[in-house]
């Protein structure tokens, strides 16, 4: 054995040894990740926030359809039963107001609509009619432009709750929910408040039963004028035109609280029979008015018991007049004005993303599908390919190879790495090489006396630099690269080093396995090892666009290695560097499906979220770095043609944007069809099972682990997207990692086998 650098010395007894470059360095890139794991959660936590309000846009999470019919009405006084529209609580006494003779209040109910309700506010403004719009605040909150306008040119808004649910079935704090997210709604479209109220699925008052009186009594009590109606057009029934206007009409000379509808469905009807239904009741001598107007109508006509407090005094003159704004409403100020703000803001983004991501959403499903498929019909006629009798890429390969295996502080697994190599059926020399360990492994690899292995120290400087030592250090013309803690089969270098009969192949990637899988982590892993990576080489390989060389196991003419300059520290993720800089070289890369090795995969999941954020980062700056491979001309640019966008779409785009498929399902199954999402869902987990159990055969690996695969769809591939997300924040944000050296508990020995 030799040691071309000499061994430093031990720290002195009872002094705290110096951080070694690489832990300085792990040090200062920690505390540089933290901001970004935060900004990364915190967009995944706005996503939520967006699809969370969209849906209570649409209906409550468990949207409640129920309306009560049919019951009594004990409780409810028998006055309130048989009077008039408009319920009033002065003095907390229960009181009806009529709309006065001649006199029709149009109401409408369930907008704003997009389609519908600037229509009726046309036809109103034409013939100089005002409406009381009972409005749903989701909608509101939609559509403020409409509002605003209603208001503007003179209309009376009020409440219809925010998600029209029956209130008789409501606790009391969904109630209240109801009512202040519509008001905070109107006060951040029109920067008003209103005092009037009509529940959903109300009609006249002898409909108040004895569970929605409760209900009507609490927002008396607040203040609150419930309206109902004398006349209903049913024009959601679409009866036709004619009927609409006769069931609108009330008996002659009567005057009538009426019901539209300016949302909630087709209106083309009510459309067409509103103004019938004006010329009509106009040539009756009617006149039309709001429910606050009918009011001050209605009270202007009793005598005085009492003076009127100021404010009221005020606010029938401001309605008489016409000027000012109507009885019912109130300006916003304070909290309201900008909390109402701040909610029209929050909805106009969510009305914005959503649609946006229901556009990614296609397309990451067809590029999902689309994977599946080509790597199921790739990876068969790669199988078969490689497989077929009499294949070979030319005569054997027996010459020695130099195995290059870098290491810091591998004491765990560096025996079992190094004795592994001994027993391999093809002649090697092993050069180890130590990156500045500080727990011996070095001494402990010069003391297992081995044949053919070398020690070769160098201060620490990272994963690259160990590599490039080793190459120049190596003495034949094929090089093997190997992590420290990796295990090879017997056969392994054997089968690897074949397809260098081919002297256009310049790097073989062979099949890395996850040595500890009885965990559930592990377990985890080996699906994704076998499914999500080898599956692909396959795929890759027969395209010739082969993206990485894995570090655990890959295979490398010196020659190519040293004509591209060797192992770059660019990127974190120097083997995919290293793998496309040979594609542009010109070098073929291929995959060796026989050529197994087992690794020891991270055994927790901040070990785990460490090493797949170098990766994918890594994987982000390898590609940008190699940018300009799109317009490389000739074989050389067959990566830039074909590898290149294939990655960048199947490991960088649909990665990104895989998680919509989950908020999706989870949003679908909230507000829109529990069983129908659920079974897409399904239908989708079906596909990856049908994927992963076909990979699982052609790597000849037992069935029993895809039993594993719903949970890892569930949980594991969550942090995979957050990781991926903390790798797109860092990479718009700039930052920089070295080497990471991960925890190693060294229990992946000699393979019994592939189960």
């Amino acid at each position: 054995m030799t040691t071309p650098t000499p061994h430093p010395a031990p720290p002195a007894r009872g002094r705290r040894r110096a951080p070694s470059r690489m832990e300085r360095a792990a040090g200062r890139a920690a505390a540089l990740q933290r901001p970004r794991v935060l900004l990364a959660l915190l967009l995944l936590l706005a996503l939520t926030c967006v699809m969370l309000l969209d849906g209570y846009l649409r209906a409550e999470v468990g949207g409640d359809e129920r309306v009560r019919t049919g019951a009594s009405a004990g409780d409810v006084p028998g006055d309130v039963l048989d009077g008039g529209p408009i319920l009033t609580f002065p003095g907390g006494r229960a009181t009806t107001v009529s709309v006065p003779d001649k006199t029709i209040v149009l109401t409408f109910d369930d907008g704003p609509d997009p389609t519908w309700t600037p229509r009726v506010l046309e036809i109103l403004d034409t013939y100089d009619v005002p409406g009381t719009f009972f409005l749903v605040g989701s909608m509101v909150s939609r559509h403020p432009d409409i509002v605003r306008n209603m208001v503007e040119q003179g209309n009376e808004v009020g409440v219809h709750t925010f998600t029209h649910v029956d209130l008789s079935y409501q606790s009391t704090a969904r109630v209240t929910r109801e009512i202040e997210q519509t008001q905070l709604a109107l006060a951040g479209a029109a920067g008003i408040t209103t005092t009037l109220f009509r529940a959903p699925y109300s009609s006249e008052t002898d409909a108040i039963d004895d569970y929605s009186w409760p209900v009507y009594e609490s927002l008396g009590a607040d203040g609150y004028t419930s309206v109902f109606v004398d006349t209903d057009s049913d024009d959601w029934k679409r009866p036709g035109v004619s009927k609409i206007v006769e069931w609108a009409t009330p008996e002659d000379g009567e005057g009538a609280s009426v019901l539209f509808h300016d949302a909630g469905g087709e209106r083309s009807q009510t459309i067409e029979a509103l103004p019938k239904y004006i010329e009509k009741m106009k040539a009756k001598g009617y006149t039309f008015t709001t429910v606050s107007g009918a009011m001050a109508e209605q009270q202007s006509t009793q005598p005085q018991q009492s003076p009127q407090p100021q404010e009221s005094q005020e606010s029938q003159s401001a309605q008489q007049s016409g000027g000012g704004l109507q009885a019912a409403h109130h300006r916003a100020t304070g909290a309201t004005l900008y909390e109402g703000k701040a909610l029209i803001a929050a909805v106009a983004v969510a009305e914005w993303t959503v649609p946006a991501l229901s556009a990614g959403l296609v397309v990451v499903g067809v590029a999902v599908m689309g994977r599946f498929a080509m790597m199921l019909v790739l990876a068969r006629r790669h199988h078969r390919k490689r497989n077929r009798r009499r294949f070979g890429w030319g005569p054997p390969v027996t010459g020695p190879v130099s195995v290059i295996v870098p290491a810091y502080n591998e004491k765990e697994c560096i025996e079992a790495t190094l004795r592994s190599l001994a027993r391999g059926t093809h002649p090697v020399e092993i050069i180890v090489v130590d990156d500045g360990s500080t727990d011996g492994t070095a001494e402990i690899a010069e003391s297992l006396g081995l044949p053919g292995v070398r020690v070769v120290r160098q201060a620490n400087a990272g994963k690259p630099a160990a590599l490039n030592n080793g190459v120049r250090h190596a003495r034949y013309d094929i090089v093997v690269m190997m992590d420290g803690d990796t295990v090879f089969e017997p056969d392994t270098v054997r089968h690897l080093v074949q397809p260098f009969a081919d002297p256009s192949v310049g790097a073989v990637a062979g099949n890395a396995k996850v040595g500890n899988r009885r965990t559930l982590i592990g377990a985890w892993q080996h699906i994704e090892y076998v499914m999500g990576f080898n599956l692909d080489r396959r795929m890759y390989d027969l395209l010739r666009c082969m993206p990485t060389i894995p570090g655990a196991i890959g295979a490398f003419r010196r020659e190519a290695v040293l004509q591209v300059g060797g192992m770059s520290d660019d990127t974190l993720a120097e083997d995919t560097d290293l793998t496309i800089a040979l594609h542009r070289a010109g070098w073929r890369v291929v995959y060796e499906e026989h050529a197994r090795a087992w690794t020891e995969a991270p055994a927790s999941l901040g070990q785990l979220w460490s090493q797949r954020y170098r990766w994918s980062y890594g994987t982000m700056q390898a590609l940008w770095k190699h940018r300009r491979s799109l317009t490389d001309k000739g074989p050389s640019g067959r990566f830039g043609r074909v590898g290149m966008p294939l990655v960048v779409l199947f490991q960088v785009v649909t990665p990104v944007f895989a998680p919509l498929i989950d908020v999706f399902t989870v949003y679908s199954m909230l507000f829109v069809d529990f069983r129908a999402a659920l079974l897409a869902w399904l239908a989708v987990l079906g596909v990856q099972v049908v994927c992963a159990a076909y990979a699982f055969r052609l790597d000849r690996e037992k069935y029993r682990y895809l039993l594993m695969m719903p949970l890892q769809q569930l949980a594991y591939r969550q942090m995979m997207y957050l990781v991926l997300i903390h790798s797109c924040v860092t990479a718009l944000t700039g930052g920089r990692l070295r080497w990471q050296k991960l925890k190693r508990t060294g229990e992946v020995g000699t393979p019994a086998g592939s189960g």
